[in-house]
């Protein structure tokens, strides 16, 4: 058999069945569209929080006291490690590729002025924050390179905290009280929005020093290192690592990269995604089903044709390719149908709903159609082998 006659013979045995070729078509279809759709808003969901995270830059190295996996109590309880100290940011300072180092704070405390209260989040930082995390100042200026152990009371306010206390005035030069102690706003933040459900500019920031005495610790909560473009992690780490042994005496702090949390999230995304996917595949595999049914009844009303050809000579190889290719045109079709329905759902869903981030990947989306085929062709294998096994006689006879 040619292939012109392989073509027009299974085109003709789709169409003859219109309804039940319609409903095959149709349980792939729904299959993919699910697929699609649900990873585009798992894939969706992977860029908005990778890129939450990374607009704070990627070249950073977080150096928090005490080293991980350490035995010891629950958290709170008084440790026997070092604690971290203006002097150990200082002297990271000095190692070659490190670019900036701020000294790190925080906590949440009522700040008054301009007649108005607020309870916000305050963070002790050093000047060089705004280079480590790429953050700009609007108005006004950053923290100046003060004595890091005698500070001036300066504060720098976040774009919200600075809306709620002083409105539309201009907030340079006035005075607030933070913690019962008064500092002079010399700056305000550009806004930088939400971070996970989270106020970014809802924050004061102060010296280091200033919220050292504030908190009255005795140490700092972390060190942040930037380092430059195109200097290794490992190398900067390492460098980080002797400094802080030969200041401390042992290893008692954990370095943890940028690069190190996002290869972490990333992981867990992917495997939501992948989960999310599989939930949808779950509606391929009933299509998959579907044609196996469908093929199954095929062969059985087909038996009197199946008989008529291999009678006329027809090997039974082609028999076993005419079904196969049925099955597999049947799984393409329906998966091309499902794919662009599944593309046009996600832009609908992201048009709907704006608030939730939606993206196809299609990585996801070739794949999905190369499944759908796979899954055609595995489908046709039972029924094809089925109809090749059939006995002309016995066939012509039935029919």
């Amino acid at each position: 058999m040619n292939w012109r006659d392989f073509l027009s013979l299974s085109a003709r045995a789709l169409v003859a069945q219109r309804l039940r070729s319609f409903l095959t078509l149709l349980g792939i279809a729904v299959g993919i569209a699910a697929v699609i759709l649900l990873t585009s808003i798992g894939e969706g969901i992977h860029q908005f929080v990778l890129a939450e995270f990374t607009q704070f830059g990627t070249n950073v190295i977080e150096i928090a006291p005490g080293k991980k996996g350490a035995r010891g109590g629950p958290p709170g309880l008084p440790s026997t490690s070092r604690p971290l100290t203006l002097d150990d940011a200082r002297a990271l300072e000095r190692l070659p590729g490190v670019t900036a180092v701020t000294p790190v704070v925080w906590g949440n405390s009522e700040i008054e002025g301009n007649g108005r209260v607020r309870r916000s989040s305050v963070y002790g930082v050093g000047p060089a924050m705004v280079d480590a995390f790429t953050m700009r100042v609007r108005s006004g200026q950053f923290l100046p390179d003060d004595n890091a152990n005698q500070p001036r009371a300066l504060v720098v306010l976040g774009a919200t905290l600075k809306k709620e206390l002083f409105g539309t005035q201009n907030a340079l030069g006035e005075r607030i009280r933070i913690g019962g102690e008064r500092f002079r706003v010399i700056g305000v933040m550009e806004a930088k929005g939400q971070f996970l459900g989270t106020d970014l500019d809802d924050t004061a920031y102060i010296p280091t020093g200033r919220a050292l005495a504030l908190y009255n610790r005795e140490g700092l909560m972390e060190i942040n290192v930037s380092y430059q473009e195109g200097v290794s992690s490992e190398q900067v780490s390492a460098s980080v690592t002797r400094l802080l042994i030969a200041r401390h005496g042992r290893e008692d702090f954990a370095l943890t990269t940028q690069a190190d949390m996002l290869e972490s999230l990333s992981n867990i995304l992917d495997i939501l995604t992948a989960a999310v996917g599989a939930l949808g595949g779950i509606s391929l595999l009933v299509g998959g089903v579907g044609i196996v049914t469908i093929m199954t009844i095929a062969v059985t009303e087909r038996t009197g044709e199946i008989g008529l050809l291999v009678a006329l000579g027809a090997r039974r190889r082609t028999i076993l390719a005419l079904f196969l290719g049925e099955a597999v045109a049947l799984a393409a079709v329906g998966g091309l149908i499902g794919l662009v329905a599944g593309v046009g759902l996600a832009q609908v869903v992201g048009l709907l709903v704006p608030a939730l981030p939606v993206h196809t990947p299609w990585s996801f989306a070739v794949l999905a159609e190369v499944s759908a085929v796979l899954i055609g062709l595995a489908a046709g294998v039972l029924p094809a082998r089925k109809a090749t096994t059939l006995d002309p006689v016995e066939a012509l006879r039935a029919d």
